[in-house]
């Protein structure tokens, strides 16, 4: 059976559908094999990226266009504003459900992105969002992740709240920046307010992690073409036209990586050519950072390729209905 085959559903509606989870480094292809895998069990994508909720934002974020995206509703694509802050806390309560509502529909629900945080916030794996995260605070602390690495704030949460550093690996730098800004936001250690993490909803049991795995060199390469291309179709004025209707520099949204560092150049800190340059470097070191996150999810089927190949979607496909 080929990839866009109709696929026999008697061994899909006996049981409760399983939930593939489409993940992997930037430029490795997860729509392509999202769109796939949604082709073959009948399914609905949901998108896992953090800089696709946003609305305006496109020639950055990798966006499925409507015109490509072959009949397959795409959700939880361009539903805040840049100015918003959208958590991951806020995503956890926005997927859980639109799985719903897909499954009530007999469909199945399929995740597709990159974003490891918006995934475990789903999870029910995040420490509580109820207080509302100051964007200026996580922004520095984002910024200490790309400078000095996650093992710096795991080092920075032990001097901090030693009893939440000991329940964190030093590379699972979502939750530990997580802890950090709950401690500089109310003085005290996050471990004294929530020491355990609720219970995961039932749909997390019926999730199937699938991470793409491809060749880091030609990864690389791929990155670099793809910020050229960037570059090409009009990054720079899609960022001056979003600041010219008032969207302050400083917006959650520009944050994102192939956003940050133009700002930085229209605000003088730096040339147009180091900027574009620093983008790359910096998508590189996003991705490797992405390849570590997953190598931590027990149980993750790992295919190495990119997701725009047959045989990987094939085999992938396989893998999904045994």
């Amino acid at each position: 059976m080929t990839p866009h085959e109709t696929p026999d559903h008697q061994t899909l509606t006996s049981e409760p559908f399983p939930i593939p989870v489409i993940v992997g480094p930037t430029c490795s292809g997860k729509s392509d094999l999202g769109l796939a895998v949604a082709h073959h069990f009948d399914g609905e994508i949901i998108n896992l990226d953090s800089v696709q909720v946003y609305r305006g934002l496109y020639v950055a974020t990798a966006k499925v266009p409507p015109a490509e995206q072959q009949g397959i509703p795409h959700h939880l694509i361009d539903i805040a504003e840049p100015t918003e802050n959208y958590t991951a806390g806020r995503y956890a309560v926005d997927a859980a459900r639109m799985i719903e509502d897909i499954e009530a529909r007999g469909k199945m629900a399929i995740l597709v992105g990159g974003s490891g945080f918006y995934l475990n916030a789903l999870r029910g794996r995040l420490f509580d969002e109820a207080a509302p995260t100051d964007p200026e605070l996580r922004q520095r602390l984002k910024d200490m992740l790309t400078r000095r690495g996650a093992p710096h704030l795991h080092r920075m949460l032990k001097r901090l709240d030693p009893v939440s550093a000991a329940k964190l690996a030093p590379n699972d730098w979502s939750r530990v920046t997580r802890a950090l800004e709950f401690f500089f936001q109310n003085g005290k250690p996050i471990s004294e307010k929530q020491p355990e993490l609720p219970e995961p909803p039932e749909f997390a049991g019926r999730m199937r992690i699938v991470v793409l795995n491809p060749p880091r060199h030609v990864l690389y390469e791929k990155i670099n073409r793809r910020v050229d291309l960037m570059e090409q179709n009009g990054l720079l004025a899609e960022i001056k036209g979003l600041l010219a209707t008032g969207i302050p520099p400083d917006a959650k949204a520009f944050g994102a990586h192939g956003y940050r560092r133009i700002i930085e150049f229209l605000q003088g800190q730096r040339t147009y050519e180091s900027a574009i340059e620093q983008m790359k470097t910096d998508t590189r070191h996003y991705a490797k950072r992405q390849i570590t996150w997953w190598r931590r999810e027990p149980g993750a089927l790992w295919f190495d390729g990119f997701g725009q190949e047959t045989r990987l979607q094939a085999a992938v496909i396989e893998a999904l209905t045994n």
